[in-house]
């Protein structure tokens, strides 16, 4: 199905304070161990299901690139959201995590990465021409550039639009 391309300049627009930012990836660096990363890959399709059905959870967006090293960016209400998924003994989560350190961490057969950064609505700048909804717009708001908002300098630093549901 095609995705819908919005012409012209586009921003997001958080309607919130701040926002969380995770990066998640992994890395095969055996490749005939291929049945170990399969494992772990298989793992996160599950969690995006259980937090694309649960909104509570916190999860605002995400999206995904897959190569030798594959990355998920995703954005979050915020960094306690982010905690309580990763802890929660009933999330699809905690059991592949626990799996993963005690079945191939320190093994350098895979590895995993995250990155978290809480930032604030002031510290964001986008800006999406031409694009399908996309990033911080599409788990946000969407919103046209204006004479308000239409320079980098000027969407920088501007205090967050009303709430979003």
């Amino acid at each position: 199905m095609a995705q819908q391309i919005f012409a012209g300049r586009h921003t997001a627009d958080l309607g919130r304070d701040t926002i969380t930012v995770f990066l998640i990836g992994m890395r095969p660096n055996r490749w005939w161990k291929i049945a170990k990363v399969s494992r772990v890959a298989a793992a996160m399709p599950r969690m995006l299901q259980h937090l694309a059905t649960d909104p509570d959870a916190g999860m605002l967006g995400y999206e995904q690139w897959f190569g030798r090293t594959t990355m998920l960016l995703s954005y979050w209400e915020s960094p306690e959201h982010l905690r309580r998924f990763a802890a929660d003994k009933e999330s699809p989560h905690l059991a592949p995590w626990r799996r993963f350190m005690k079945e191939l961490s320190g093994t350098g057969d895979v590895g995993i990465w995250h990155e978290t950064y809480q930032v604030p609505a002031t510290g964001i700048e986008t800006v999406y021409n031409g694009m399908p909804l996309f990033g911080l717009a599409k788990a946000t708001a969407h919103a046209p550039l204006g004479a308000r908002n239409n320079t980098a300098k000027q969407r920088m630093g501007r205090a967050p639009g009303p709430k979003v549901p």
